[in-house]
């Protein structure tokens, strides 16, 4: 039996955009129509809670990595709640634990995902309208950085990559 495939999709909170939320519902909708795991952030806001609503949605399997040692705050959509009480050092658990992040928007907790995925050697998907961020980016880990322009993109990114580590 191999492991599950488990796809990290990171992005705003509070600060998250109507495209965000639109694209992280849809991508987490495909996710789990690829019988992946999806990873998120597992608060009840933004890029978290839109994933893992249209995850579930399409019967998938969700993960909510949550900064407290509380579910006060835990989207209604996430399968396993795990609480941390490490608040924005549960970054690094979002990014270890994920074969794949997806960067569906970007804020200040976001950027902190992309580069502890960076600089541990994950490959990182870019789904943002912020070019400076992807220059940024891709100008410190060219090979693990891939920019999308929308969800279809993005999914044929994360099978591509899946190819070359498995």
């Amino acid at each position: 039996m191999t492991r599950k495939i488990i796809i990290g999709v990171m992005g705003p909170g509070d600060s998250a955009t109507e495209i965000d939320i639109k694209n992280a519902y849809e991508l987490g909708k495909l996710i789990a129509q690829q019988d992946w795991i999806l990873l998120t952030g597992g608060r009840n806001v933004g890029v978290m809670d839109a994933a893992n609503k249209g995850a579930k949605e399409a019967g998938g399997l969700t993960i909510g990595i949550l900064p407290s040692n509380h579910t006060k705050n835990v989207s209604d959509a996430v399968d396993i709640a795990i609480l941390t009480d490490l608040g924005n050092a549960r970054n690094n658990i979002n990014v270890l634990s994920s074969d794949i992040i997806v960067a569906c928007g970007i804020g200040l907790g976001t950027v902190s995902e992309i580069a502890l995925a960076l600089k541990n050697r994950k490959p990182v998907i870019l789904l943002s309208e912020s070019p400076e961020s992807q220059q940024l980016f891709k100008s410190f880990a060219p090979n693990l950085t891939f920019i999308a322009v929308d969800i279809q993109q993005t999914m044929k990114q994360i099978k591509e990559i899946l190819e070359i580590v498995n």
